[in-house]
């Protein structure tokens, strides 16, 4: 008689066990995801935010105040590193002369507070963030334009995704 090895289940793809860990995580994974996302570590926070969505059918209103409100902390922690910063060590470190950086200042009081806006962007968003603190840009001014730009792109993304989807289901 021959031996058959005993039947192991299958593992799954790892796409599928990503999926399972995202549902394990729920909101809390997504609000670390969108906070890490918007520091200087590389990280997507889209894939947590669609995964939640799409995959996991969460409610859409509660999945965009989570990942705004991570995202957003997280580019308020970028701001209070460079609210930390010293301009002695742009100096030192940049090689960024401190006269330069007195002549930008006028124009990052005037128009700075509105250009947290774009915080949300890739690559510029978080040493903007960083920027404006190191300049001591108006917190609350700063705080409320992060927010909104943050938010609004999240509720882009989502209206980006179900617009997709809506028109591949159509075809």
């Amino acid at each position: 008689m021959i031996r058959r090895p005993p039947r192991s289940t299958p593992k799954p793809s790892s796409a599928a066990s990503d999926v399972y860990k995202r549902q394990e995580w729920g909101y809390f994974g997504l609000f670390i995801a969108s906070f890490l996302s918007a520091t200087i570590i590389p990280f997507l926070s889209s894939e947590a935010l669609l995964s939640l969505m799409i995959i996991n059918q969460y409610s859409l209103g509660n999945v965009l105040v989570v990942a705004t409100i991570g995202n957003w902390l997280g580019g308020l922690s970028c701001y209070y590193i460079g609210w930390l910063g010293k301009w002695s060590w742009i100096e030192k470190y940049l090689k960024v002369k401190e006269s330069t950086l007195s002549k930008i200042k006028p124009s990052v009081d005037r128009w700075g507070a509105p250009l947290a806006f774009f915080c949300w962007l890739p690559v510029i968003g978080d040493p903007l963030a960083v920027g404006l603190g190191l300049f001591k840009t108006n917190p609350v001014n700063v705080a409320v334009w992060i927010l909104i730009g943050k938010g609004i792109r999240y509720l882009v993304w989502a209206y980006i995704t179900f617009s997709g989807m809506q028109f591949f289901n159509n075809l």
